[in-house]
């Protein structure tokens, strides 16, 4: 009875504050493959604000450090709705290294984005029309711009070799984050 009673409070709760209207959402593309929705939208009802003032240039580690303290008096008092403190604290981080990121190196975000929709095209269109799973097609799009990068690369073998000896194109990471971003959309 207890603990369905928290369940309620914590789901009104995060209702209640996911209609801040000032309130940074979790970009889906920077969260954990394994976060379920549910779980996002509880760390953004905690962090949104936080990320928000990421997104006006709140450093990395005072914003980490910040949700970090919110998340453990969060989970100190039970309101974390059954999910770990490394789980909320992981899908945090993630946004909140992106959204600063995205602030430092803006140039960077808006001049690649159609430079990526073009490399992952082929990649797109199959995902979009079942042909492939989200899994396969977040792997093909990952190979596609390793290609872009150096032309003979297959992954075929690459993966296949001792980790020490593959030869895998040094990519920027912030180029899969974009391909994700094109994927879920």
């Amino acid at each position: 009875m207890k603990k369905s009673i928290i369940s309620i409070i914590s789901i009104v709760s995060v209702l209640l504050s996911s209609f801040s209207v000032s309130a940074a959402e979790v970009p889906r593309e920077s969260a954990p493959c394994n976060a379920s929705n549910e779980a996002i939208i509880l760390v953004e009802s905690f962090i949104g604000d936080s990320l928000t003032e990421v997104q006006n240039g709140l450093g990395y580690a005072d914003a980490r450090a910040k949700s970090n303290r919110i998340f453990f008096n969060a989970w100190l008092k039970g309101q974390t709705n059954d999910y770990s403190y490394g789980e909320l604290v992981d899908i945090a981080n993630s946004a909140i290294w992106q959204y600063r990121d995205m602030y430092l190196r803006s140039d960077f975000y808006a001049n690649n984005l159609e430079k990526v929709r073009v490399i992952i095209a082929p990649v797109i269109e199959n995902y979009k029309f079942g042909k492939i799973t989200y899994a396969k097609a977040e792997f093909d799009a990952r190979n596609k711009i390793y290609q872009s990068i150096k032309t003979d690369f297959n992954p075929d073998v690459e993966y296949m070799k001792d980790p020490l000896l593959r030869d895998i194109p040094s990519v920027d990471n912030s180029l899969f984050i974009l391909a994700r971003k094109l994927l879920l959309s």
